[in-house]
């Protein structure tokens, strides 16, 4: 029963990824929960009336068994819970059903993006990354890249990086004669690396919090600090390592959108248009899974508005 193959008026029951739960009070002061299911094939939202435990937003990351009745509400699906437990040790389930994949071929995606990293022209910004990359390999490949909003799934900052790296070498081939390319890529590359140190990880692999130095510093400080001990460890040139730095502080573009500067070189500025638009893109991607063709999407937090799904249904 994928979450994705579900339709108005089915019943639903089986193991589900909790992704995301809040405890709320109704206008009579009844205690209700408000969650997010997810399995490989996408999620959905929930309300469990009349609910005061013993499943809180402590519990988000681990599965659960369900049992309910998919609604409708405001023109989406949601799932009104008659039962909901936390998943018992001799349960049966596979992991692989309930935790959201990215849709890429992950050991592929990383050798390409291994390819990208030696092609890095330029030897002292080459070795930073692969200095950073033999510490962080295996956890980049793996977590996500984000706790919800984008590419929140296994594999999820491979893919946002992977395509993000293509953009970039795309775009320093049309702008060759302005652009260093070895500190794009480099910068590209590394611009969410310290999101393998921001996040902690629920047993099944999603973000189900933050680390303490990722909500106290934040992935762009912690990066540019990684950035900035690696290449005085290497000797790179001073100039570099403050470029390569200053990438990574203002790669989400403005100080209200979360950058600590704003892009002052060309490459940074580059660095954080790629950055933006393959977020907006797999915000894109992930509601067209939820909203069904013709329709327009329930009102999305990140861009602050409903998108409209005129893509034709699959066959």
């Amino acid at each position: 029963m994928y979450i994705a193959d579900l339709d108005i008026g089915d019943p639903i029951e089986g193991f589900y990824l909790l992704q995301n739960a809040a405890a709320r009070t109704t206008g009579a002061g009844k205690p209700y929960l408000t969650v997010t299911l997810a399995d490989c094939s996408g999620s959905i939202e929930g309300q469990v009336w009349d609910y005061s435990g013993p499943i809180t937003p402590s519990d988000v990351g681990n599965a659960v068994k369900v049992k309910g009745l998919i609604t409708e509400y405001r023109g989406n699906r949601q799932v009104t819970v008659d039962r909901i437990r936390l998943s018992f040790k001799d349960d049966l389930f596979d992991v692989a059903d309930l935790v959201p994949t990215a849709p890429i071929d992950s050991e592929a995606c990383w050798r390409e993006l291994t390819g990208y990293i030696g092609s890095i022209e330029d030897e002292e910004y080459k070795a930073v990354v692969k200095a950073v990359f033999d510490r962080y390999g295996e956890r980049f490949k793996n977590i996500p890249a984000a706790k919800s909003v984008h590419h929140a799934f296994v594999h999820g900052l491979l893919m946002h990086t992977i395509y993000m790296a293509r953009t970039a070498d795309f775009m320093s081939g049309l702008y060759g004669d302005i652009i260093d390319r070895s500190l794009l890529m480099a910068g590209t590359i590394l611009h969410d690396v310290a999101k393998c140190d921001e996040f902690t990880l629920s047993p099944l692999g999603v973000v189900v919090d933050y680390s303490v130095s990722g909500q106290l510093l934040g992935h762009l400080t912690m990066g540019a600090e990684l950035v900035g001990r690696e290449a005085e460890r290497l000797h790179i040139n001073a100039e570099k390592a403050l470029l390569l730095r200053h990438m990574i502080l203002s790669h989400h573009g403005q100080p209200e959108h979360g950058a600590a500067v704003s892009p002052a070189c060309i490459e940074a500025e580059l660095l954080s248009y790629i950055d933006d638009m393959d977020s907006r893109m797999e915000i894109y991607r992930e509601s067209f899974y939820e909203t069904p063709p013709g329709q327009l999407s329930r009102r999305l937090f990140a861009l602050d508005r409903r998108i409209y799904n005129h893509l034709p249904e699959e066959e």
